[in-house]
């Protein structure tokens, strides 16, 4: 049982970073569909629903912005997050002053995107709902801009704004002349072995700034 709703995001900037680079942050063209799924399960999730995005349309055209800022090299450890919780006590501290480290970034700006996705009810996780009470939920919720979490674009320092779109064919064409294949672009991660995820990859082809999700053809 599926539900189709259409959001239409918006933001200053953005970075839907591509993997391949191991040091500084380059984004797609566009939002990734697992970024896109992100933003509907901000709004609403639950152990009974699933998100499948369907439709990616790019709203404005492309424009970039470089930006240099300064990050910490390293992460806290997880030998001694693991020695701290046992023993009570640890060093969990990064000086950052002594683990600065300044990377470039290629980002996105003044994006906007119209996503459609479908709403999956698993009737086997919640035997006594009905699909219709997820999507009233989901309507209330994004009607009134309500959230679990603050949407964001790629990082979580690229808030997201968001608006329920109702009727998408009355909505004005896409700005964008983005057009043709892209390239391989990450679509999401397969959690059919929880123990060892794998990510999964798609063709991105675009027609006048619209991508077609429905029976992409997916690779790892």
């Amino acid at each position: 049982m599926m539900k189709r709703f259409c959001l239409e995001v918006s933001g200053d900037f953005a970075c839907f970073t591509r993997p391949e680079m191991k040091v500084e942050r380059v984004s797609y063209d566009l939002i990734t569909p697992s970024a896109a799924r992100a933003v509907f399960e901000s709004i609403l999730w639950k152990p009974a629903i699933r998100w499948h995005i369907r439709r990616i349309e790019v709203l404005h055209p492309v424009r970039w912005t470089s930006v240099r800022r300064n990050e910490v090299a390293s992460v806290v450890s997880t030998r001694n997050a693991i020695a701290a919780m046992n023993g009570g006590t640890g060093q969990l501290g990064l000086y950052v002053e002594e683990d600065r480290q300044q990377r470039a970034g290629l980002f996105l700006r003044d994006v906007a995107y119209r996503l459609h996705a479908e709403l999956e009810f698993l009737q086997d996780r919640a035997p006594n709902d009905m699909l219709s009470k997820y999507t009233e939920m989901f309507v209330r919720r994004a009607t009134k801009g309500q959230c679990v979490n603050q949407p964001y674009l790629g990082c979580r320092e690229f808030a997201a704004r968001f608006r329920l779109v109702e009727d998408p064919d009355a909505e004005p064409l896409a700005e964008s002349s983005l057009d043709g294949d892209l390239g391989w672009m990450f679509y999401d991660m397969d959690f059919e072995n929880p123990a060892d995820p794998q990510p999964q990859f798609f063709r991105a082809r675009l027609d006048r700034g619209v991508l077609d999700l429905a029976g992409v053809e997916l690779r790892r």
